[in-house]
């Protein structure tokens, strides 16, 4: 399987720093492009956290940028919660719940899009599908590398497929057996 979900949290080296984290926005770009070019079609996702403690309009934007420019499948967007003794708790510039929704709405724009624009790129390529379960009338399976599908066919669950992809959506290919 080439899926691969990265727990940076941010895209910024200034938040990065203050959330304790020993690496930095060069690094994100550095490994992405090595497990790009040693992975064919890799699956790229991340974990982000906005509205850390004094993370600024500048930073978030710098995360953003970031993000659109290594071309990540999916973001996993987390607005910030605090928790009870730890370190990001005590910071006095904490972001205000507006800001964070704000935020969070558009980082998850920015990964729908990133996400659909992924899914077109499989047009017209067939692909191996494991069947996992029936939704209405299609089958729901996973490619290889994690991608959903979608197949209108008769009752294959728990089965490998190769299908070809004839159409997409924001969050799943749909495709049919040859």
């Amino acid at each position: 399987m080439n899926t691969f979900i990265y727990h940076c949290k941010a895209g910024c080296t200034k938040t990065l720093k203050r959330m304790n984290r020993k690496y930095t926005s060069e690094d994100i770009k550095k490994a992405t492009n090595l497990l790009r070019k040693n992975f064919e079609e890799a699956i790229l996702t991340a974990d982000i956290i906005v509205g850390f403690p004094g993370e600024t309009e500048e930073e978030f934007e710098e995360t953003y940028r970031l993000l659109d420019e290594i071309k990540l499948y999916k973001i996993h967007v987390f607005p910030y919660s605090k928790r009870e003794g730890t370190v990001a708790d005590k910071m006095v510039e904490q972001v205000s719940p507006e800001v964070k929704e704000k935020r969070s709405k558009k980082m998850i724009e920015l990964s729908n899009k990133m996400q659909e624009e992924y899914n077109k790129s499989y047009l017209g390529k067939t692909v191996e599908v494991l069947i996992e379960e029936k939704l209405g009338e299609y089958y729901k399976g996973h490619t290889r590398n994690y991608i959903q599908v979608l197949i209108k066919y008769k009752d294959m669950q728990n089965t490998i497929v190769k299908a070809k992809v004839y159409d997409y959506n924001e969050h799943e290919l749909i495709a049919k057996i040859d």
